[in-house]
């Protein structure tokens, strides 16, 4: 008869919605302005996937997988993505600009957008999975590895359900705004996994994202409104 112990799997449960709620966040902001995030999407489970496959074979290799390695690779991927995601965001800012009410956007349906969109989703999920997983595998080591299993399940499946529930109003929002969350977010992420790996302590830890992350917004903005300021023309004098 399968006991489970309802503490470590209340923990499995907290840690895989705290840790995986993070994906899910950047997979939205990945697929801002085009028709579905299935290809972040996609990549978030294929990194989740091999997270998972690596730890049922090599969990002893993973506990000890230097984690600043790993944040510090994943911040300086990520900062590329920023890059990326700003200049989609001018280009949303200006085409909006030009015409307030254009007609529903496909996004970018290209194979380098959508190569682009698979390989964030795959960072962020290998990222967050290996947390999650060092978690899973301490319960597991004493000896309550089903009760941590069907913790994580429970925290996966809750938390797609809740993200499908909610996908179609965060895409109701108009695209500029999106872009502008989705590169702030990306970019909030690249510099708070960037900070750990070089051993910043975090007022509040995972909290400070939040100050980051308004942060960020104020500089995406601020940055938008300077590039698209109209010149100033010099009147000749006469």
């Amino acid at each position: 008869m399968l006991v489970l112990y309802l503490p470590a799997l209340l923990v499995a449960f907290v840690i895989t919605i705290v840790e995986m709620t993070e994906v899910v966040a950047v997979v939205f902001a990945l697929g801002a302005d085009r028709q579905s995030v299935g290809h972040g999407a996609a990549g978030a489970a294929a990194g989740t996937t091999v997270v998972g496959t690596v730890a049922i074979g090599f969990s002893a290799l993973l506990i000890a997988l230097p984690r600043s390695e790993l944040l510090g690779g994943a911040a300086v991927v990520l900062f590329g993505f920023g890059v990326f995601l700003f200049r989609s965001t001018l280009r949303s800012y200006r085409r909006h600009r030009a015409n307030p009410h254009p007609p529903p956007a496909g996004g970018d349906s290209t194979s380098g957008g959508r190569v682009l969109q698979f390989g964030g989703g795959f960072v962020v999920g290998a990222v967050e999975a290996t947390e999650t997983v060092i978690v899973l595998l301490a319960l597991a080591a004493a000896g309550y590895g089903p009760s941590a299993v069907f913790g994580a399940v429970a925290g996966g499946v809750t938390l797609v359900g809740a993200a499908i529930a909610v996908h179609q109003q965060i895409r109701r929002i108009k695209v500029p705004t999106l872009k502008l969350g989705a590169t702030s977010m990306v970019f909030t992420f690249a510099v708070f996994w960037g900070g750990e790996a070089e051993s910043v302590k975090w007022p509040g830890s995972d909290l400070f994202l939040l100050v980051i992350f308004v942060a960020a917004v104020l500089v995406v903005r601020g940055l938008v409104e300077v590039l698209l300021r109209p010149p100033v023309r010099v009147e000749a004098n006469g």
